[in-house]
């Protein structure tokens, strides 16, 4: 069955926790809900970002495209694993994810932030 959507117009947590359900208009206009386990949305979740940018550089013809959020903020706390730690990023309008990241990562995503950028200039026919 392919259902098109109009309109996302719900998100809401089970009062279990255990699911998520999304509401939505149908293309008939009709209100409709599906239900995901938080394996699905986990799954989805990781999935969105391949397919958003797939989409842009199937849409522009350009592979260099990607979906770029804006960074407003940044959390750095320690895992109750000590081998790990955690970097959430936030964007301003409430959308965050959050990474475990290795000790030794963390280093290196440190020299990473502070080095110098390669410039790369990309010249594009008008």
């Amino acid at each position: 069955m392919q259902i098109e959507t109009q309109e996302l117009t719900t998100c809401e947590v089970a009062s279990d926790g255990c699911a998520i359900s999304l509401g939505f208009v149908d293309g008939k206009g009709e209100p409709a809900t599906i239900r995901l386990s938080i394996n699905q949305v986990g799954a989805l979740v990781m999935t969105l970002p391949g397919l958003i940018s797939k989409a842009l550089q199937t849409r522009f013809g350009d592979q260099t495209l990607r979906y770029a959020y804006p960074l407003d903020s940044w959390v750095i706390e320690q895992s109750t694993d000590p081998a790990q730690g955690m970097v959430t990023l936030k964007t301003t309008d409430g959308f965050s994810v959050c990474f475990s990241i290795p000790r030794a990562q963390q280093s290196e995503l440190g020299e990473a932030l502070v080095a110098q950028p390669v410039t790369r200039v990309q010249v594009r026919a008008n």
